[in-house]
């Protein structure tokens, strides 16, 4: 089977007052499902932990960050999964939880044991959904966001594609508001884009464009295609792989 990692955004899971986007978070998993019925592996690595917290709790008193992002993410991280759980269920798929952090990936150990998990979850048709461990996870102990992550899952897994799914279509020749701005499709390697990528990040993620486009760099130099494309367009999933021609998005593709 073809093993693919797909990391979906904050922002692609949040409505735009930071409330979970059930609909769009079943509609992801409609897509994934019909992917695993046409040949694929998937890991799943979600963020929305936070946010589904922050959604579920009324604190009438003030917190600093670390205890906004360690109490949040505690709570919502149980209500993201079991959403996850009940939706996959109804394809009669199954799900595991992985939370993992930074310094998984630096001990010869803890890396082996946490890629043997995940191997033995795939080989018995469990859907990994990995998130950072951000009860945990503060400061330099954590990763600088998801995509981070998912770029680090892919190569331990040695998947073939990692598909980055944002709130944008992918890498633009200048501001993405901008109808001059042109998409950017296929980034090889030894391409200078660099000059292109936005700084800015989104009101619900911590990454941005920087951090996908170092991630994509990154991995692609390591074989592995990474596509940027925008969670919020309907079934995307599904038609990058069915009409990636027609279908918006951005391919860094595999030295």
């Amino acid at each position: 089977m073809r093993r693919v990692v797909v990391k979906v955004g904050s922002n692609v899971l949040t409505q735009a007052g930071g409330k979970l986007n059930v609909t769009r978070v079943s509609a992801l998993v409609d897509q994934i499902a019909w992917m695993r019925h046409h040949g694929f592996e998937v890991i799943l690595v979600t963020s929305g932990a936070v946010a589904c917290g922050r959604r579920e709790l009324l604190i009438d008193h003030e917190l600093d960050s670390v205890e906004q992002r360690q109490l949040y993410s505690a709570v919502g991280q149980v209500k993201l999964v079991n959403l996850y759980y009940d939706l996959f269920r109804e394809y009669g798929m199954h799900v595991g939880q992985v939370l993992t952090m930074k310094e998984n990936f630096q001990t010869e150990e803890q890396y082996q044991n946490q890629r043997a998990c995940m191997e033995v979850m795939l080989q018995n048709g469990v859907i990994p959904v990995v998130n950072e461990n951000d009860t945990v996870c503060v400061t330099e102990l954590m990763f600088t966001d998801n995509d981070e992550l998912s770029g680090l899952i892919a190569k331990m897994m040695k998947a073939e594609m990692l598909i980055l799914l944002s709130n944008i279509d992918g890498v633009f020749t200048g501001d993405p508001a901008d109808p001059a701005s042109e998409l950017i499709r296929s980034v090889k390697p030894g391409d200078d884009v660099a000059q292109y990528i936005q700084a800015k990040k989104s009101s619900a993620g911590r990454g941005g464009m920087t951090s996908k486009f170092n991630t994509a760099s990154s991995l692609s130099k390591e074989g592995v295609r990474v596509i940027i494309a925008n969670g919020e367009r309907e079934n995307i999933l599904v038609d990058l792989i069915n009409n990636p021609k027609d279908t918006p998005h951005t391919e860094f593709i595999a030295s």
